[in-house]
């Protein structure tokens, strides 16, 4: 299981991974089982929680990739707790920050991927850094991709 990755590398994978198909017991079959999935800035976790609660309630959608939480790392551990049903892949933008001392400021950033636990079987994390989550669900290679605003300083660093 790989953990970090650069975004060429993502790339190159996603592009090795096209010709796939298949369902997801790994079978081929005509009759592929299909995948709901939602993207949603959550603003914050104590204010998009709420939200993903209520479309999980409503919808139960079998992924989730979900941008802009504010978790540091060391509260990542909330996703598991508030979406019990699901598996969270995901890192903090905070990281540096934390590390570096003592924090000031608003919280910024953050992405994750929620897998329902009934797919865990089909699904490994292929890379995670602090604004892109990739996994595989199956035959099906997600990316879950945060795009900062002009206004971020280091936008082209990694863009």
């Amino acid at each position: 299981m790989r953990q970090s990755c650069t975004a060429a590398m993502a790339c190159q994978l996603a592009t090795s991974l096209c010709n796939v198909s298949g369902d997801l017991s790994g079978e081929t079959s005509s009759d592929n089982a299909s995948l709901s999935v939602v993207s949603y800035n959550m603003h914050g976790f104590n204010q998009g929680s709420h939200t993903v609660r209520d479309l999980i309630n409503e919808f139960g959608s079998d992924i989730f990739l979900l941008q802009e939480h504010w978790l540091t790392p060391a509260n990542l551990g909330r996703f598991d707790v508030e979406f019990p049903r699901y598996i969270c892949f995901g890192s903090s933008a905070m990281r540096s920050c934390v590390e570096s001392g003592v924090l000031y400021g608003r919280p910024f950033g953050g992405v994750s991927v929620l897998v329902n636990k009934r797919l865990q079987q089909y699904t490994e994390i292929v890379c995670c850094s602090d604004r892109y989550v990739a996994v595989i669900v199956g035959n099906v290679l997600i990316f879950n991709i945060y795009f900062p605003c002009v206004g971020t300083p280091d936008r082209q660093e990694y863009y």
